[in-house]
């Protein structure tokens, strides 16, 4: 287990990397194309509750009334995340339910239990643009992909673990170790975030050398604490679920790897 000087890993990706121009006309530019998804109008408090619990991450629109400029603003960015669910809701006893008193628009995460709020002059000075922005750097998943924009969510988590997978999306095996890799995220919620890491875009290629791997030792896991930038590696052939949550648990117990094959050899040892 390794620290470094600098405050925060995702700081220093902050620092260092760009957005690609195709990522960010992605976050920027409004969808033309014919709309598949619409807010769902939430009347009541369990509607809404229901909504929420339903969904990774929930965008809702609380309002005062539907004549209200963010209510078209919603409605115009809706099809830009389809892995986001949308609700709007002007029902006293909803907004009074989540401590609404003037229109906000805000963001729910199952991944952490976080709620964050834009209203007041937020709401009033907000467009596509910013609008797309912030639900873009604040979209975390179980499994959520790195890149300029996520980061700024995953460093503003108030979760201060992050468990990289540090893969290539075009290798043949991906789907399925993803797949395995969400799973094991389900047993870490709200304790680690898990992070997908493209290793076949250059743009991630400072996040994999300052953990110090080649790319002949990918696909590899990277875990790391960002309270004290404590962090461990272990190169991977292929995503296991029990390999995930012992090197999860090892961390969590303040074990390096180095320590936790050492317990595994003499294990095997006696075993033998």
């Amino acid at each position: 287990m390794e620290a470094v000087p600098s405050r925060c890993l995702f700081l220093l990706f902050l620092s260092t990397c760009k957005l690609s121009p195709g990522a960010a006309a992605e976050v920027q530019a409004p969808s033309d194309g014919p709309g598949t998804q619409e807010p769902v109008r939430l009347a009541d408090v369990q509607t809404a509750m229901e909504f929420i619990a339903a969904a990774e991450v929930a965008v809702i629109g609380f309002f005062q009334d539907l004549e209200v400029p963010a209510v078209s603003l919603i409605h115009s960015v809706v099809q830009n995340f389809q892995d986001v669910s949308f609700g709007i809701s002007t029902a006293s006893e909803v907004l009074a339910h989540y401590n609404i008193t003037g229109n906000t628009i805000s963001l729910f995460r199952l991944v952490d239990k976080k709620q964050l709020d834009l209203k007041g002059e937020d709401i009033e000075s907000m467009d596509a643009t910013k609008l797309s922005r912030f639900i873009e750097s604040n979209n975390l998943h179980l499994v959520t992909e790195y890149n300029a924009i996520t980061a700024i969510g995953l460093f503003n988590s108030m979760i201060p673990i992050h468990l990289l997978l540090i893969m290539n999306k075009a290798s043949s095996e991906f789907e399925e170790n993803l797949h395995r890799f969400q799973e094991a995220a389900k047993l870490f919620q709200g304790r680690i975030l898990f992070i997908l890491v493209d290793s076949g875009v250059k743009q991630n290629e400072k996040a994999i050398s300052f953990f110090k791997l080649k790319m002949s030792e990918l696909p590899a896991l990277a875990i790391y604490q960002t309270l004290d930038d404590k962090w461990d590696t272990l190169p991977i052939t292929e995503v296991l679920i029990e390999q995930v949550q012992n090197f999860c648990d090892g961390f969590l117990k303040g074990k390096g790897l180095r320590e936790n094959h050492e317990s595994e050899e003499k294990t095997s040892k006696v075993e033998l």
